[in-house]
């Protein structure tokens, strides 16, 4: 659907969260606006008329990478994707975050494009969800009446909607260090990968204790109305020695657990098998990892 424009739109460079807090508490249909990306073209298309743009980029402090009190890594919302990905930081921590921003657009794209407005836009193909997702990352939120965290896999509630009041701004996502003996990896599957919107993404996260798994998370995204959960395929993995026959059942029932629609990119039916076999790869991925430390 085409959207009428609004007859002169407003806009908006606030320096401070103070300030952004006052704008968007008194104009009604507001739009947040970090690297652009995303609501630029939506704008274009006609998709979305905003009456007011609030472009947030100009808020110091809201970009930064780093080590986050108490441990953990926290990356700022408007920190670019090129930034995550590049980062030093975050490819020896947490190298599936890195990866799954090199999978994002081209690199003009990742330039600009943030960590914060990936996850905002709430596309249940959203590339950063997933692995952020399998590490236990909780987001940063700030609103006039204070902050507060929700973590992360509840933060995203529809397509295009999340936990965020129309006052409210994301400021940071902290990824909490995992557990001894964790190992993760992403996977992207789609027509040419990078340049694509996913057809299917995931990720897992898996910790081990001896030859047994003692805990994992499968995170599934382009296959639900949000990025989610595979929660049976994880309790079947829980406490059982990682073998190939369980990895296999793994996949099978995380096909079975997500609810895909069919569209341009690929049919219901197409998406449950590429989940089955991205749940066994990153498995096998997972386990590389471990091998190589």
């Amino acid at each position: 659907m085409v959207m009428a424009r609004p007859l002169e739109l407003q806009y908006s460079e606030p320096s401070t969260l103070k300030e952004a807090f006052s704008i968007l508490a008194k104009v009604e249909g507001a739009k947040i606006l970090a690297g652009g990306t995303d609501v630029i073209v939506s704008m274009r298309e006609g998709k979305i008329a905003p009456a007011h743009i609030v472009n947030i980029k100009r808020i110091s402090g809201l970009d930064k990478i780093g080590p986050s009190t108490g441990g953990g890594l926290r990356i700022g919302a408007l920190a670019t994707i090129g930034a995550v990905e590049t980062s030093a930081l975050v490819r020896n921590a947490f190298p599936m975050v890195a990866e799954a921003a090199h999978q994002i657009g081209s690199l003009p794209v990742r330039n600009r494009a943030t960590v914060g407005g990936n996850l905002c836009n709430s596309s249940p193909s959203a590339d950063m969800a997933p692995p952020l997702i399998a590490l236990g990352a909780v987001a940063k939120i700030a609103g006039p009446k204070g902050r507060r965290s929700v973590n992360l896999e509840e933060f995203f509630t529809g397509p295009g909607k999340t936990v965020l009041s129309k006052v409210e701004i994301l400021t940071e996502i902290h990824i909490p260090d995992p557990p001894r003996n964790s190992f993760g990896a992403f996977l992207k599957h789609g027509p040419r990968q990078c340049m694509d919107i996913a057809t299917v993404n995931a990720a897992v996260m898996v910790t081990l204790k001896g030859k047994v798994c003692e805990n994992a998370r499968v995170v599934l995204g382009a296959v639900a109305p949000v990025p989610m959960r595979a929660k049976r395929a994880e309790a079947e993995i829980r406490g059982k020695p990682i073998e190939d026959e369980i990895i296999r059942k793994v996949g099978e029932i995380a096909a079975k657990e997500c609810v895909p629609i069919s569209d341009v990119r690929g049919s219901a039916d197409y998406r449950r098998e590429v989940v089955n076999v991205l749940v066994r790869r990153l498995f096998g991925k997972a386990l590389g990892a471990k091998l190589a430390k």
